[in-house]
């Protein structure tokens, strides 16, 4: 973990920054296991939490959040014996060390979680691979996102991690090196070919239109893409 995970109270989303604090897996899991706190998003790191109060999710989040999954599913269009699952906000866990609920969760091919009658309703990432693809969707959790998350889906090795950056209308990705280390990157390698650019200009179409529209033009773009 970095220097900057300091041990200060739980915070929630109305604040601008938030803060890690100190705790077991034990005290993960009882927060988790807690039915009060089922809009509560968590993420642990070898005895550090973070605990975001999402409250009801706000109009900002919730339409870019669904505009990237519409995203995917146009850019996977192209390609239709590609198989992908987008399970965003799906809570990961590598117990008994590390956890997190990304935004965005992108699975490539058929070994992709599948949940059972009975098992807990998370991804057990002893059980099941790490995704190729986790994303963020900052509003008010840039720091953090681009901190100590950023180190935690390293750790996990997942191959390429994207921050939405909502207030500054930015899409920055990064791939992972074999030193285990993100480097920031102009192009996916997940949606291979896909420019990070395009990304950028689907999401400024918001300020004019719905995410409905805005997923059409990319659709559009990418079909040009295709025949370039």
């Amino acid at each position: 973990m970095t220097a900057s995970m300091t041990p200060v109270i739980e915070t929630n989303c109305t604040e601008t920054l938030h803060h890690w604090k100190p705790a077991t897996w034990e005290e993960y899991s009882a927060y988790r296991d807690d039915p009060t706190n089922d809009r509560m998003r968590l993420f642990f790191n070898e005895g550090y939490l973070l605990v975001i109060d999402m409250g009801w999710e706000g109009i900002d989040h919730a339409s870019i959040s669904d505009l990237f999954t519409m995203l995917f599913a146009f850019w996977f269009s192209q390609t239709p014996d590609q198989i992908f699952s987008s399970l965003g906000r799906c809570l990961m866990e590598k117990p008994p060390i590390k956890a997190g609920a990304p935004d965005l969760v992108l699975y490539l091919g058929d070994n992709y979680p599948r949940w059972q009658p009975g098992e807990k309703r998370r991804i057990d990432l002893n059980q099941w691979r790490v995704p190729d693809l986790v994303g963020e969707i900052a509003d008010t959790t840039l720091a953090t996102d681009l901190d100590e998350k950023k180190h935690l889906y390293a750790e996990l090795g997942i191959p390429e991690y994207w921050v939405i950056d909502v207030r500054g209308k930015r899409v920055l990705v990064f791939q992972l090196q074999e030193n285990k280390v993100y480097q920031e990157c102009t192009n996916s390698s997940t949606l291979s070919g896909l420019p990070i650019s395009l990304l950028e200009q689907t999401l400024s179409r918001l300020n004019e239109e719905t995410n409905g529209s805005a997923a059409l033009w990319f659709a559009q773009q990418i079909a040009n893409l295709k025949t370039d």
